[in-house]
């Protein structure tokens, strides 16, 4: 009777057990999930300042050819994070990202890392170290591949194939997971162009990574509030985005001194603070940035241009512009 009793007390309390670290998980869960969730209202005033800024770049660069369709953006103003509005110019359109698709492979991975998926090595490290901040697509190649479980080689018969594209779509899948649309997020990025089942993939090219303003936009703002995978994970990825604007570089194409950064240099505004992720090719030009002023303004603009790669003032006409006027409105 006394070994009935113990096997029965020793038996609840493995039960205790295992129902308190079910809750606690599913408390964990919940936390995570509540991390990702933030709010955008939709402002008449933000957008008012966005088209201004949008419209006033587009006349000063009409004589280089630049087009309306050629330019998207998204400004959010974080001043309030309780209260996040938000406009945007062709947010909704989707183009070709270059390498700001990083910053949602980056998000992906620690998300993985964080569910235990995948375990940080010190190559692992290395690797996403490059791909932020020197945005190395070698780096990037490696990542997509730790992502996916796949490796590009040789064309696949349609049997393989097929299994290997659904797990190239993995990040598709998480991000699709979070509410994010418009968007395809399953391409390596390249110094020249892809060879084998990596070409087989793009499917003549109809299935290129695609990002939009918006989309960008909001998830740059859910690590910058600390709101995306973890707190501390989204830290993380603020260190790897922080941009020293000042000085000089030789490299015209450098992620803090070709892009937004060129407008805070230009206004020497001492103090000022950026995290970016840039984009470009030959046919591209984009940047996702955050800025924080030391006169309080904080907000997120993105900005995508094409067929206009080589003028690297667009950018920066339009973020001026923007911290001129985002100070008008409170």
């Amino acid at each position: 009777m006394k070994i009935l009793s113990a096997i029965f007390f020793y038996a609840l309390l493995v039960v205790c057990f295992a129902l308190s670290f079910a809750q606690a998980q599913t408390k964990n869960t919940a936390t995570s999930k509540n991390l990702q969730a933030i709010s955008l209202k939709d402002s008449s005033e933000l957008q008012s300042i966005l088209n201004n800024a949008v419209r006033e770049t587009l006349d000063k660069f009409s004589v280089k050819g630049l087009k309306s369709e050629y330019v998207a953006a998204t400004l959010i103003d974080l001043r309030d994070p309780d209260n996040l509005k938000t406009s945007n110019y062709r947010g909704e359109a989707k183009i070709y990202p270059a390498s700001v698709v990083k910053m949602f492979y980056m998000t992906a991975l620690e998300r993985q890392l964080e569910d235990g998926r995948v375990k940080m090595t010190t190559e692992l490290e290395r690797g996403l170290h490059d791909m932020i901040v020197d945005s190395s697509n070698d780096a990037t190649q490696y990542i997509v591949d730790v992502l996916t479980d796949t490796s590009s080689g040789a064309e696949l018969e349609p049997k393989k194939f097929k299994i290997y594209a659904d797990k190239r779509n993995a990040v598709n899948r998480y991000f699709a997971s979070l509410g994010f649309q418009n968007i395809n997020v399953n391409q390596k990025t390249y110094c020249e162009d892809a060879y084998g089942r990596e070409q087989q993939f793009r499917a003549g090219g109809k299935n290129r990574n695609m990002l939009t303003t918006n989309a960008t936009a909001r998830l740059l703002t859910e690590i910058v509030l600390n709101k995306a995978v973890t707190l501390e994970r989204s830290k993380q990825m603020m260190d790897l985005m922080k941009r020293d604007f000042r000085g000089k570089s030789a490299d015209l194409d450098d992620q803090a001194h070709g892009f937004t950064g060129i407008a805070l240099a230009n206004k020497n505004l001492i103090g000022a603070r950026l995290w970016s992720k840039a984009g470009w090719t030959s046919k591209t030009r984009h940047d996702a940035a955050y800025v924080e002023t030391p006169d309080g303004l904080k907000f997120v603009l993105v900005v995508f241009t094409e067929n206009m790669a080589n003028e690297r003032d667009i950018i920066p006409t339009i973020g001026g512009k923007i911290l001129d006027n985002l100070k008008n409105i409170k």
